[in-house]
């Protein structure tokens, strides 16, 4: 029995109903089927630019496929130029012993817990065919060619080198690339080739989880800062020396750690209103969307501006341009580029199957990521076992995660400088492209590139190199003179053999203040703590450490 249903949304389902329901000749009683359309209807209220009419998404998902689609892009550019270095066959974290020694210990099910096509091949010229083909997918992306099957292939590729990379590819924004690419594969358009005013209608539903993926991501930046109980957060100091401590400082950092501290604190209560606050908002009218789209997006480019985050902030910014839809886009597209985008025509009701993928999508990832919000925000540790178990289950795919960054604040700022020598009286350092070393060298612009290395020694100088053990492969890989990790380094002392020794000394680094900085143009003063590694060598006669 064919047919056509028309909603008090304006939403119009066509479709042959025998086909689908049991009741054929009744499609209005099946239950199964009203109950999907009712829910997909409250959806498409939630986000209702107006009383009465639903809201379309086609120019905020063609804007935010584009913008994800540079986020690959950079993704898998930076990686492909450090990958030798990092995970190499010559590398810090060789992917290829790794899986070789997962493989002697684990059965078939080491293909779940390590979800990775490198299984087929860890070599370094596999590595590179994987960022290769993730950069030109990424280009696709950004083109509309084949928008579904690129997502698919990108997710994947993506996953991939995450789970051989390890810690250099454990950072939040890995994890919440992998988790927002995995949801536009549910949002992209079915088509081959860009075609605005053909396009399949975006779904609200998906959207709205786009939506949930963004508060999850601001609200529970702001939480983790209270439940921490650092009371540089709690007595908003936090920024007074939060510049010169965060990872990879800009010189515009620089000048942000010279304003007074009222400044600063106000700063900070600015913040907590601004990730504790406004996600609400995203729940809210279409101009509390709006409003909420606004404050992120400004907040993004502070951050941006004073620390390099890599792809977070372009990342989190393609995610506020769903809390937008079409109507208000429409608005502000120039006169010569409308053309580009003709009216689409009122979209129709998805076939009853992907009602059911759609909606079984939602459930499990509301189901997961809520309860495992709430279990952080009352700070329980008692989670139903079927739900630890759902969640240790899903979590190699790395597709709903927990968010929250600087819960607790590093108050100083600890840096490693690594040096090597031949008579064990003369030290030379190494130099990194990015971290601070040289004192008089400005806190550079870097992001979206992440140099991923100089990122890892940040968090190594916070411990110590017992509890890094990546860090005692790179102080071997210089000591063998690998040329892909010296690739990683911006200044190698030893450029014709390597030395003989090698130690890492521990320092404290600090801003200078202005007048010293006119003075001496030192960006940095420092100060020695102690060894961080003692001396080792790989000479037969000498011992490994001392």
């Amino acid at each position: 029995m064919s047919g056509t249903r028309k909603f008090a949304s304006g939403w119009t389902y066509a479709g042959r109903c025998g086909q689908e329901c049991p009741r054929a000749g009744q499609p209005k009683d099946c239950p199964a089927k009203a109950i999907l359309e009712k829910l997909f209807h409250i959806f498409q209220s939630l986000f209702s630019p107006k009383q009465g009419a639903a809201s379309t998404w086609y120019l905020p998902r063609w804007l935010f496929l584009r913008l994800l689609g540079i986020s690959y892009l950079v993704a898998f550019i930076s990686l492909w130029t450090q990958i030798d270095g990092l995970v190499g066959h010559n590398g810090i974290l060789p992917a290829a012993d790794y899986l070789t020694a997962v493989s002697q210990r684990a059965g078939a099910e080491r293909y779940w817990w390590l979800p990775t096509i490198c299984w087929i091949s860890a070599s370094d010229s596999f590595l590179h065919f994987l960022c290769a083909s993730g950069s030109v997918l990424s280009l696709l992306v950004v083109i509309g060619v084949a928008p579904l099957p690129a997502l698919i292939l990108l997710w994947a590729s993506y996953l991939s080198l995450s789970t051989v990379c390890r810690d250099f590819l454990s950072f939040q924004w890995d994890i919440l690339l992998l988790e927002t690419g995995f949801l536009a594969i549910f949002l992209a358009p079915r088509q081959w080739l860009p075609r605005f005013s053909r396009e399949t209608p975006p779904s609200g539903v998906v959207v709205w989880l786009h939506c949930w993926l963004l508060f999850r991501l601001m609200f529970m930046s702001g939480a983790v800062k209270l439940l921490s109980d650092d009371p540089a957060w709690w007595n908003f100091t936090a920024l007074t020396f939060h510049y010169e401590t965060q990872p990879l400082p800009t010189w515009i950092g620089w000048y942000s750690h010279q304003l007074p501290v009222w400044f600063q604190k106000t700063s900070v209560a600015i913040m907590f209103l601004i990730e504790l606050l406004v996600p609400f908002l995203i729940f809210g009218t279409r101009r509390c969307r709006q409003i909420a789209c606004g404050t992120f997006v400004v907040f993004m480019l502070l951050i941006a501006v004073t620390g390099n985050y890599c792809f977070f902030n372009w990342l989190t910014v393609a995610l506020c341009v769903l809390l937008l839809d079409d109507e208000l886009l429409r608005k502000v597209i120039p006169k010569r580029l409308e053309s580009l985008f003709p009216q689409t025509g009122r979209p129709t009701k998805p076939p009853l199957y992907r009602l059911l993928g759609v909606a079984t999508l939602a459930l499990v990832i509301v189901l997961i990521s809520g309860l495992e919000t709430v279990a952080r925000l009352t700070r329980s540790n008692h989670l139903p076992d079927s739900l630890v178990q759902v969640m240790r289950w899903v979590s190699p795919l790395r597709t709903v995660n927990s968010y929250g960054l600087f819960a607790v604040m590093t108050t100083t700022r600890p840096e490693i400088i690594v040096e090597g020598s031949n008579d064990g009286v003369t030290w030379l350092p190494y130099e990194f492209k990015w971290k601070p070393g040289d004192l008089n060298r400005a806190p550079g612009f870097v992001a979206p590139h992440q140099p991923r290395l100089d990122w890892q020694m940040w968090f190594a100088a916070l411990g110590d190199y017992q509890s890094n053990p990546w860090f005692m492969n790179f102080m071997v890989r210089l000591l063998q003179g690998s040329p892909e990790v010296l690739a990683l380094l911006k200044k190698n002392p030893f450029p014709d053999q390597p030395p003989r020794r090698l130690r890492a000394v521990l320092y404290e680094y600090r801003f200078t203040d202005i007048a010293t900085r006119r003075r001496t143009g030192a960006w940095w003063h420092r100060e020695q703590k102690g060894l961080y590694c003692p001396e080792i060598t790989l000479r037969e006669d000498k011992a490994a450490s001392r």
